[in-house]
């Protein structure tokens, strides 16, 4: 879930946002306790937590703040579109930087297509990103995050191309339809849809057919464990992995750990994602359809899955939740949380270290998958 918005301007300087970075991640399993000394002041002001961010995020946040973006759950979905993003962030501090924000150059040897694929109600934008090589490529499709309300493939353009890049593979990104506008399941039906399109057509994009993936981040990581309960059931051709960025695994229960000690954080609090919850669902009784409640969705003979956390994120203890969902439906599940990051991390891989390590692991799985 992510504040979001684009101009054809912006999009170009926010998707050169994202992708190589060099650093080490330490991280962490879940049930993180807030680490010594990170209660001053400054820690506090950046993350909204007692966690302390690491000095590549801390800079994002700080640009974050200085782009004086109005609180998403005080507006209305047209006007919350238009706030400066994460991205938009990370934008900043690569200028700041004197560094180039063309994301050719970001992600060297990715090249990407804007066209249309079929969704439920009619076609849909997408972006198509192509490693380089002959081919022919796996095939991952992605989805972005927003909480189903905001957002869209150019916000979330630095994760898909990362992924292209680190897992070798095409990755198709959609825009689904979002709510009010288009409530629940619009979203998941229009994924569903964008997936079958892609088994049926992955030769025509230099793609191979048997190699298929699912990956998403926050309402998007939601979207990709969903599809692939939803693939099984339509019996279409299954995907060998699914990647899920801080997903969120149920709507019910926003009393969880990280809910509580993650309330304020930022870029995501939680008086945002309720906020996000209110304009998706059309009746109360939807927040436990098991395409939202994944943690009692059928989960049974899923293919493997990767789940990424990032330590300040209300989001955290949802990872956990569904970690342990899988595992007790008998499904290969890793999971791993970074720690001193935030949500909307994983894009950011041109300025936050621990960005580039997560989406060098989520590729590692990727082939790993791909190469059974």
């Amino acid at each position: 879930m992510n504040p979001s918005r684009r101009t054809p301007a912006t999009f170009h300087s926010l998707s050169r946002l994202p992708l190589l970075l060099a650093g080490v991640a330490s991280v962490v399993g879940l049930g993180l306790s807030a680490p010594a000394g990170a209660a001053d002041a400054s820690a506090m002001a950046l993350t909204g937590t007692d966690y302390k961010a690491d000095r590549d995020m801390g800079e994002v946040l700080k640009a974050l703040a200085g782009l004086n973006g109005k609180p998403i759950e005080t507006l209305e979905p047209a006007e919350a579109r238009k706030q400066p993003t994460p991205t938009d962030a990370v934008m900043a501090v690569l200028k700041s930087k004197g560094k180039d924000t063309d994301p050719l150059k970001l992600v060297k040897g990715v090249t990407s297509v804007d066209r249309e694929v079929p969704g439920a109600a009619g076609n849909i934008p997408a972006r198509v990103y192509t490693p380089s090589g002959k081919g022919p490529f796996p095939v991952v499709l992605y989805t972005h995050g927003g909480g189903w309300v905001i957002a869209d493939k150019d916000v979330y353009d630095g994760g898909a191309r990362g992924l292209s890049k680190t897992a070798n593979a095409i990755v198709v990104s959609i825009d689904y339809r979002r709510s009010p506008e288009a409530k629940f399941p619009a979203a998941w039906d229009d994924t569903l849809a964008a997936y079958r399109w892609v088994a049926a057509n992955a030769a025509s994009m230099n793609g191979i057919p048997s190699k298929l993936a699912l990956a998403g981040e926050s309402a998007g990581g939601n979207l990709a464990i969903s599809t692939a309960i939803a693939a099984k059931k339509a019996n279409l051709q299954a995907p060998l992995a699914v990647v899920a960025v801080y997903p969120v695994a149920q709507t019910g229960d926003l009393s969880t750990p990280s809910y509580v000690d993650s309330a304020t954080a930022k870029p995501l609090n939680k008086a945002m994602i309720g906020w996000f919850v209110d304009k998706l669902f059309a009746k109360p009784a939807d927040k436990a359809d098991p395409r939202v409640d994944l943690v009692h969705a059928d989960l049974a003979g899923l293919p493997p899955v990767t789940v990424i956390n990032a330590q300040i994120d209300p989001l955290r203890s949802d990872g956990d939740l569904i970690t342990d969902a899988l595992k007790k439906a008998g499904v290969t599940v890793e999971h791993k949380v970074y720690t001193g990051v935030t949500h909307e991390f994983f894009g950011m891989a041109a300025v936050v270290d621990k960005a580039e390590e997560a989406q060098e692991y989520a590729g590692k799985q990727l082939k790993k998958a791909f190469d059974r």
